[in-house]
């Protein structure tokens, strides 16, 4: 069975240092530490003095002052992976881990899991082409020489940057080396680990190179490991659950959030807040239970994206120069159906198509496969439709040679609305109310990653309210609007009244108004 070596790397908080090592140990795991050589050596003392009689774990005795950004994180990483491997013999895997970092699975469930895959799990995505960085310093980082650190020597940082860049003072990228880049946070079998050493010793100018890199614990692993390690036996991806605010600071986990943890398809988790007890005598219990009976359902990074955009949404100050200048046409009738159920909607354009000479077309700004015409590649993305969208319109109807024409919007597309209602066309607006069933919610919430098939139920009971208030929140926000010519079809309205509304939103005659209202299943889910 598997046998992990967790490589820790910590500098302050000497009680949470020695729980925590407590806690892998306890399960037959070791630890190798390494603690900053900056911090209080009086903790330094502490730590080695309570720890003085577990066999499980090791320290580096030449430690290193690390600085965030620094090479100095690499090396202490690197002596702590040497100091590892003399030591545990028996040691399968290594794990990187913090003192933030929390176990979210048991040990029994962890050694199965590595046991049943032969693989390293490390980030490792190209440094050029992927957009894994996402501000800031990108090519900087590597073609120009860094020797100062960033957070604590700021002027002398970037006033050794300003000169390489003025002077053109750059270096090449190791030869026979592809730069990649990662989460610092990974888990490397034993083989791995020892084929990086290795090769540490047989390519010093790699070393020499990534010393002078800025935050190269984002790029030396994740480097070496896609240069040494078959890409089949690598899986791109870490084993701890993180996720980070849009402000790019690291999201930290409380006491409410132990279920959200435990059903996430990872090992561990960061940050666990230093106030959250609760949630860490809960974590520190489970690894060494024997639960292996876990449900996974993965919804957390889209579950805190959803909630944390809700209320954000934000509005230009002025129209973009296409849409200022760009109009769908006087004269013209564009109708907008807007329902938050995609496949209501799409009943009703299907049968607008079938009995009308009218063109009917479904989500062309939601979504992506909308079936539209060939219009010179402006239709291909989501993008271009919304960036041009007067234009893209204006177009549509040149095509269909039409002066009327439908389109569907979701609830969430306020935006979009105002928008067309500012242009010189005649705009017309059809709301179409459904039944916000606990049924359709649950099915919306597995659809766009809130939730899986295997969310719980006391999840879901938590999560609905809130997908609900948000989508009355979108319905109301259209209504407050007082847009002109705006109707509704009622899922509980009479035939005749939804007619009526069809009648004045299409100007079409009684009998085929009352012909789509009376549309076949056109409210069922």
């Amino acid at each position: 069975m598997a046998r992990v070596a967790f490589i820790l790397l910590c500098h302050k908080d000497p009680d949470a240092v020695l729980d925590q090592v407590a806690r892998l140990t306890a399960a037959g795991d070791y630890v190798a530490i390494h603690f900053d050589a900056s911090a209080d050596p009086a903790d330094y003392r502490r730590i080695t003095a309570g720890l003085a009689d577990n066999p499980s774990v090791a320290f580096v005795k030449r430690r290193v002052k690390c600085g965030w950004g620094a090479w100095s994180l690499v090396e202490a990483t690197l002596r702590t992976l040497q100091v590892a491997l003399s030591a545990f013999d028996r040691a399968t895997h290594f794990y990187m881990v913090s003192g933030d970092c929390m176990p979210i699975k048991s040990a029994l469930y962890a050694h199965r899991f590595l046991d049943e895959s032969d693989r390293d799990y490390i980030e490792s995505f190209d440094f050029f082409d992927s957009d894994w960085i996402k501000t800031g310093f990108r090519e900087e980082r590597l073609i120009y020489r860094h020797y100062f650190n960033e957070r604590t020597q700021k002027r002398r940082f970037y006033a050794a940057f300003a000169v390489q860049k003025r002077f053109g003072i750059t270096r090449p990228l190791p030869p026979g080396i592809q730069v990649m880049i990662g989460s610092q946070w990974w888990c490397l079998r034993r083989r791995s680990v020892e084929a990086v050493l290795d090769f540490t010793r047989k390519r010093p100018d790699v070393t020499r190179f990534f010393r002078t890199t800025w935050i190269p614990d984002e790029t030396f692993f994740q480097t070496l490991v896609r240069h040494l390690v078959p890409g089949r036996e690598i899986e791109n991806r870490t084993l701890t659950f993180l996720m980070f605010s849009d402000y790019g600071m690291p999201v930290s986990f409380y006491n409410d959030q132990e279920d959200l943890l435990l059903a996430q398809d990872a090992l561990f988790a960061r940050k666990i807040s230093p106030d959250a007890t609760r949630l860490k005598q809960a974590l520190g219990a489970l690894y060494v239970s024997d639960r292996t009976d876990f449900t996974i359902s993965n919804e957390g990074r889209t579950l805190f994206r959803f909630l944390t955009e809700r209320g954000r949404t934000g509005r230009r100050f002025a129209p973009r120069f296409w849409e200022a200048e760009t109009a769908i046409g006087p004269g013209r009738a564009l109708r907008i159906i807007v329902c938050k159920k995609w496949h209501v909607a799409k009943r009703l354009t299907e049968a607008i198509r079938r009995h009308t000479e009218i063109p009917a077309f479904d989500y062309l700004f939601n979504e992506e496969d909308t079936p539209l015409p060939d219009m010179g590649g402006i239709e291909k993305s989501l993008g271009k439709r919304g960036r041009h969208r007067r234009a893209f319109l204006r177009m549509l109807f040149d095509h269909e040679r039409a002066e009327q024409a439908v389109i569907c919007l979701d609830t969430s597309s306020l935006d979009l609305i105002a928008d067309f209602h500012a242009d010189r066309a005649d705009v017309r607006l059809l709301e179409i109310e459904c039944d916000l069933g606990d049924d359709y919610l649950i099915g919306h919430a597995i659809r766009v990653g809130l939730a899986g098939p295997q969310t719980s139920p006391a999840t879901f009971a938590r999560l609905l309210p809130t997908i609900r208030r948000d989508m009355t929140h979108e319905r109301d926000a259209i209504r407050d609007a007082r847009f002109k010519n705006a109707g509704r079809l009622r899922e509980t309205a009479r035939d005749q009244e939804n007619a009526a509304a069809i009648a004045a939103f299409l100007e079409v005659d009684d009998a085929t108004a009352l012909t789509l209202a009376q549309t076949p299943h056109l409210f069922v889910d």
